[in-house]
């Protein structure tokens, strides 16, 4: 096998249970380390097929300690969100083989196929691609589990809210005492969990424009059941933060334009809007670094924690 970089390389033991899983006559020639994740190593691997041409997987693994505590869980979650979603009308990866315990590999892994198409962060075309995201969210929710995937996870509390600096403490009080509240009662749905735009691939065919067309929805470790609102909350808090504290509420209005239902109280859905809100105020510095890394260099984490700041202001002020 040749690599892209050193830094690609993939492990002994993963490799040979990566060889295990391939056709006959087939050989990983090439590795490249893939950005843009958070939580796990990415790698796109090039298959030689015994045609002569060849095929990409991609290799997710679980490396960092923190992570690994919780591989087993998210690795289960997304391997049985890939098997469900296969057949449907949701572009994801196809489930090559999973091994969530490592008992194959050096750390826990999923090999699955690649889907064409990138990420799309910029400002740029930003209104053709809203619809697009919120029609592909309703499409999401619209599918039904024979067997449902566990319940959400909402780590946030009152007390692990990190005010950011300079924001108005009175608004931000009374935003995280809606969280002190119980949650609001609602209708489950099957959840992506970390819908957002680093998570959807759009076309990049020179005849289209860029984010004309979503190709496929990815990273599915967090896959889950609970209320739609939300999944359609962490979009809105994402493209608040990527693109100013507007977008983050039109996103639901346009969530509602694709037929998608949220709560129907106002209350109900200020409490999720919130929710979302206030628990990125404790990754602001590891989200605003993911998207530096890939391109959006000019948010900081001093300016992603000030458009945090409006758009919790924004959303008290509109539904509060």
């Amino acid at each position: 096998m040749t690599n892209h970089d050193e830094a690609a390389a993939v492990r002994p033991l993963t490799l040979d249970w990566v060889n295990r899983h391939l056709e006959a006559g087939e050989r990983v020639v090439k590795a490249e380390a893939l950005h843009g994740g958070m939580t796990a190593e990415m790698r796109r691997l090039t298959i030689g097929m015994r045609d002569g041409g060849t095929r990409d997987l991609v290799l997710r693994s679980f490396v960092d300690p923190f992570y690994v505590e919780h591989a087993e869980d998210g690795l289960n979650r997304e391997a049985g969100a890939l098997t469900l979603l296969a057949g449907t009308g949701v572009s994801a990866p196809g489930l090559v083989a999973v091994d969530p315990t490592a008992a194959h590999c050096e750390y826990p892994s999923l090999l699955m196929t690649h889907l064409a198409g990138r990420t799309v962060l910029g400002d740029e075309g930003l209104e053709t691609r809203v619809p697009l995201l919120a029609r592909q969210l309703v499409a999401i929710h619209a599918v039904r589990p024979a067997v449902r995937p566990p319940e959400y996870v909402a780590l946030t509390t009152a007390d692990t809210v990190v005010v950011p600096q300079g924001a108005d403490r009175a608004v931000w009080a009374a935003a995280t005492d809606v969280i002190r509240e119980p949650a609001p009662p609602y209708e489950g749905r099957f959840l992506h969990r970390d819908f957002q735009p680093g998570n959807v691939l759009f076309d990049v065919e020179p005849s289209r424009p860029a984010g004309a067309r979503i190709t496929g929805v990815v990273d599915w470790a967090a896959a889950s059941w609970g209320p739609a609102d939300l999944d359609v909350a962490h979009c809105s808090t994402n493209l608040a933060l990527l693109h100013g504290p507007g977008w983050g509420l039109r996103f639901a209005e346009a969530y509602e334009e694709a037929g998608g239902v949220l709560a129907a109280a106002a209350r109900e859905r200020l409490y999720w809007q919130v929710r979302d809100g206030l628990a990125c105020s404790e990754e602001v510095r590891l989200v605003s670094r993911s998207w530096r890394e890939a391109g959006r260099t000019e948010l900081t984490t001093r300016a992603v924690e000030e458009r945090l700041d409006a758009y919790v202001t924004a959303v008290m002020d509109a539904l509060g």
